[in-house]
């Protein structure tokens, strides 16, 4: 149960009450135009299109009930204009149309908002009605204008209700799919999260584990650094994912404020040295280099990058069967170039075709709008090379420098 605050409750109060007593002033002004029979049936007919604005507020809180008041409203102003005024058929014409006009405006709000079966049984009703009365009133030549005005305004006013119940569809229409792609936009960049953070320090528990199983007895110290690289690795992962689930957690202000755990920077090219470090432990030694100006790039770019070369460091271990590789980075004026290179199988027993390693990394560089190759080097050996464009005021730092 929700809980209004007293400011809301009193405004709604009041505008209740203002509609009320719109409702209830509507039939007064309908009284008072049909009590005056001298004026013309352009007076009556302008007095019902300015009564019915009383009913704007029960045109909002009940559209049906709104309009058979002015149905029954313009029908008794209708009835009640004389049939010979001093302008002739033309002042019996005019009143006639604009006392239904205020209905068809109505109905217009009707067929915007309602549903489609109590419009349309509406709109018939309303059309049935002011046919009948008009017939009953008009006399010669006026009878068959009166009519088709009359058809037209109902038409006119209906078919801009419908375009703007389309309109308001379409919108709705547009936002569920905005937040539909948003919501594909933000699993993918989980997934690619997970599966980089995931896939790399599994692969190298698992190397560690197979070779401790292997000299636990004949050379327990072996074992007992891989035991130490399994637990080095497995914290690290395990703080990486409570880094990935408090940051999910933060679109939520009162879990996020509930959270007390320090949230630890995201990891980028500054860490690749430890990233090396822990790939060596698994078996594969990594020789890093690194060319051109070394300076701070865009946090997105960093992360990427970093991603990047732990996917692929991940198949390098997996599945190059080689015990050597080389990362290279460069730090262009325009982009930043990332390189790793193994001398291994090739795309031999990469699993690359069923996996989402090499797919997860052309997304990330597409998405930075970059471009990623990756396929078996002429030589022997496999090739990983993605260039991530720079934004301009890097590019412009250095060209000033």
């Amino acid at each position: 149960m929700t809980i209004m605050p007293l400011p809301a409750r009193v405004a709604q109060r009041r505008t209740r009450a203002v509609t009320w007593a719109g409702g209830a002033s509507y039939p007064l002004a309908v009284g008072l135009l049909v009590s005056a029979p001298r004026a013309s049936g352009t007076v009556h007919g302008v007095g019902a299109l300015l009564a019915v604005s009383l009913l704007a507020g029960v045109v909002r809180r009940m559209p049906l009930l709104a309009s058979a008041m002015a149905l029954l409203g313009s029908t008794a102003v209708v009835a009640g204009t004389p049939a010979s005024v001093p302008e002739g058929l033309s002042a019996s014409y005019q009143g006639q149309f604009l006392g239904y006009l205020a209905v068809d405006l109505v109905l217009g709000y009707i067929v915007a908002t309602c549903a489609r079966r109590a419009a349309v049984v509406t709109v018939a009703v309303s059309a049935l009605a002011q046919v009948l009365v008009i017939g009953a009133f008009a006399h010669g030549d006026g009878l068959a204008v009166n009519e088709v005005i009359a058809l037209l305004a109902l038409t006119a006013c209906c078919m801009a209700g419908l375009l703007r119940r389309e309109r308001r569809q379409h919108a709705v229409a547009l936002r569920a799919q905005e937040v539909a792609e948003a919501v594909t936009a933000e699993r993918l960049r989980i997934a690619r999260e997970l599966h980089d953070m995931v896939a790399h320090s599994i692969g190298i528990i698992v190397i560690q584990a197979g070779v401790g199983s292997r000299v636990i007895e004949t050379q327990p110290a072996q074992a007992r650094e891989a035991l130490c690289a399994i637990e080095a690795t497995s914290r690290e992962t395990l703080s990486g994912l409570r880094r990935t689930l408090v940051s999910l957690r933060h679109a939520d202000r009162d879990t996020a404020d509930a959270e007390q755990s320090p949230r630890a920077p995201s990891p980028g090219l500054a860490d690749l040295e430890r990233l090396a470090a822990a790939t060596a432990g698994a078996g594969v030694r990594v020789d890093l280099l690194r060319t051109g100006e070394q300076r701070p790039v865009p946090a997105d770019i960093d992360l990427s990058a970093y991603r990047i070369v732990q996917e692929a460091l991940t198949n390098v271990v997996r599945h190059a069967g080689t015990g050597h590789c080389r990362v290279a980075i460069d730090y262009g004026n325009e982009e930043l170039s990332v390189e790793i290179v193994d001398e291994g199988r090739g795309a031999t027993g990469r699993g690359s075709a069923h996996g989402f390693g090499i797919i997860g990394m052309r997304e990330r560089a597409a998405l930075l709008g970059g471009h990623l190759g990756a396929g078996p080097r002429p030589g022997g050996g496999f090739q990983v090379a993605a260039r991530l464009p720079l934004p301009a005021p890097v590019a412009a730092a250095v060209e000033a420098r």
